[in-house]
């Protein structure tokens, strides 16, 4: 090949999207180990030096080709799974959406008892979780295949994790337990997905007040690590604070992955989900932190260092 060596052959057949899983096997003269690197670095799958034992070949083709296999094989059933779960997810919203109408309505009404107006609140609730966990499972797909694209701008974090607060304490009234909100009194520009930032503090309230016995009380803490007047630095520290039965030690990793069985400790009550586990590739993707630690004397910690 006048123009290209085998190394700039690999190089271009990985770099086309179409044919850059086609396994590669680099056959070659050169038999150093500078040049073995090189040809796996430049793409080859398989690197064989000249002269070519035929079995050999013959048994490193098959073996290339069964992985080729079994690649397609699994493109195919990820293809079908995230095909089934728009289509389950599209299936699910019109249901959900009339549902949501007609609970609206409901509460318009005049006359309502306090007890189904109670009832009420509790069914527009569970409606708009189940919501939100439906747009979460697409973006956690979305983010699982890099096709989630960040849109971040400056967002004074106080004002968002007051929104957000403002908006659970109608809930916290209904469960009967305190939302208090514990902040500085400056303001702070951060660099944040807000609609993103803001689905992962409503999973947390939303975990809280969950396992948050009634008449207890939930704490949020906003702190500044460096100077808290410092107007433009990039950086807060977020803690959500809950009084629940708390999570078992050997479960508190666990807990952010995906559809994970956590227990919770002294009514051992189960939770399984993705919220957690949305939360967490969240923060990752704002280059932050999210772990959890025990509150004493029960209860949980859940914190965010950006």
């Amino acid at each position: 090949m006048p123009q290209l060596n085998g190394y700039d052959v690999c190089q271009q057949l990985k770099q086309n999207e179409a044919r850059q899983h086609i396994p590669i096997i680099l056959i070659t003269a050169l038999n150093g180990r500078e040049d073995m690197l090189r040809g796996l670095a430049s793409g080859a799958d398989e690197f064989l030096p000249k002269p070519v034992n035929g079995e050999e070949l013959r048994a490193r083709v098959r073996t290339m080709l069964r992985i080729k296999n079994q690649y397609d094989t699994l493109q195919v059933l990820m293809q079908f799974r995230e095909d089934l779960a728009h289509m389950l997810i599209h299936d699910m919203r019109n249901p959900l959406t009339v549902a949501s109408l007609y609970n609206d309505i409901l509460l318009k009404q005049n006359g309502l008892a306090s007890r189904e107006k109670k009832y009420a609140h509790v069914v527009r609730d569970s409606l708009r979780e189940l919501a939100g966990f439906l747009d979460e499972i697409l973006l956690v797909a979305k983010m699982e295949q890099g096709m989630l694209q960040l849109d971040s701008s400056l967002t004074d974090i106080a004002h968002l994790v007051a929104e957000v607060a403002n908006n659970h304490r109608e809930i916290a009234q209904l469960h009967g337990f305190q939302l208090t909100l514990d902040m500085p009194d400056c303001h702070r520009l951060v660099l944040l997905d807000t609609s993103l930032f803001k689905r992962v503090l409503d999973n947390l309230l939303s975990n809280a007040f969950k396992y948050t016995s009634d008449n207890g009380e939930v704490t949020i803490h906003l702190r500044y690590p460096l100077d808290e007047t410092a107007a433009s630095t990039h950086s807060f520290y977020l803690q959500i604070i809950d009084e629940g039965p708390g999570i078992a030690p050997e479960d508190r990793e666990r807990i952010f992955d995906r559809f994970e069985v956590v227990s919770m400790k002294q009514n051992g009550q189960t939770q399984v989900g993705l919220g957690l586990a949305f939360c967490k590739m969240v923060v990752n993707a704002h280059n932050g932190r999210i772990y959890m630690t025990p509150n004493h004397p029960q209860g949980s910690i859940f914190h965010i260092e950006m």
